[in-house]
């Protein structure tokens, strides 16, 4: 599959409407080890483009390949298979309230059947450590400020053991020193367990942290698809206009301000 499939995840002129076209012949790919950040104003696709490699979504047309196989058209049953391999962290962090957050993340290994009771409990401890939230071991969801719940939701991703991470906006409504720990989080991941990685953002400072690669969405096309830095050097206007509209905000609310999270304000709309 692999040789057929070269990149880990590719998009190969997709596209997808729902009320209007969301998706407009989108192309672009993710190398194996690699981080690629997907940006662009609101409503531009980013979280759909997610929905679309997790499975949760089909195109209308095109193709799309996850983890060396074209997925286009696979069932439930398949998908399943794949997102034993690609995991997703999601914006809410969608965790349960009524399990504290080493429950939360044994519920993940569950299934396992290669693990027994303590070889569970010490992975569990053993990825709160790596997330830098043991002490938060016994506390509940509803306890924990909106930074660590998505530090728990990392760990229990990881739980897993998957190839690859999906990031949906890891960085919106945290303060800035939580937004600094998750960054310095998804570094670590990235060189010690050479995880791919797919980050929807808002966040500049993020993107150019993390990210190999960027995707430039702009109605509902790939406007930009290259290294960090070439995204300066764009002439396409609506990538100008994205990166002049970053800088107004920074300058209005000052680096330090609890409501930095770039481009599209602080809802973290994708």
């Amino acid at each position: 599959m692999a040789e057929e499939f070269p990149h880990y995840i590719e998009f190969r002129h997709v596209y997808k409407t729902f009320e209007k076209p969301v998706l407009v012949d989108s192309n672009f790919h993710v190398d194996a080890g690699q981080t690629v950040a997907i940006i662009g104003r609101s409503g531009v696709g980013k979280s759909v483009t997610l929905a679309h490699i997790m499975g949760f979504l089909h195109p209308d047309q095109g193709r799309i390949i996850v983890a060396h196989e074209d997925v286009t058209d696979y069932s439930e049953a398949e998908m399943n298979r794949i997102r034993r391999k690609v995991t997703m962290v999601f914006q809410s962090g969608a965790l349960f309230d009524s399990l504290t957050v080493a429950e939360n993340i044994l519920f993940s290994l569950e299934l396992r059947e290669d693990y027994d009771a303590q070889n569970k409990e010490d992975v569990v401890d053993g990825l709160l450590k790596m997330v830098d939230i043991f002490d938060a071991r016994d506390a509940y969801p509803s306890d924990l400020s909106t930074g660590y719940r998505r530090a728990v939701a990392i760990a229990r991703a990881l739980a897993a053991q998957p190839q690859c991470v999906l990031y949906d906006e890891p960085t919106t409504m945290v303060d800035p020193i939580m937004s600094d720990q998750l960054t310095v989080l998804m570094l670590r991941l990235k060189k010690q367990l050479k995880l791919t990685s797919v980050v929807v953002t808002h966040d500049l400072d993020l993107l150019h942290r993390v990210a190999d690669t960027v995707v430039f969405l702009s109605k509902g096309r790939v406007a930009f698809f290259g290294p960090p830095d070439d995204l300066y050097k764009s002439e396409d206007p609506d990538i100008h206009e994205f990166l002049e509209l970053d800088k107004v905000i920074r300058g209005n609310l000052g680096n330090d301000s609890p409501f930095r999270t770039g481009v599209g304000g602080v809802s973290g709309e994708a």
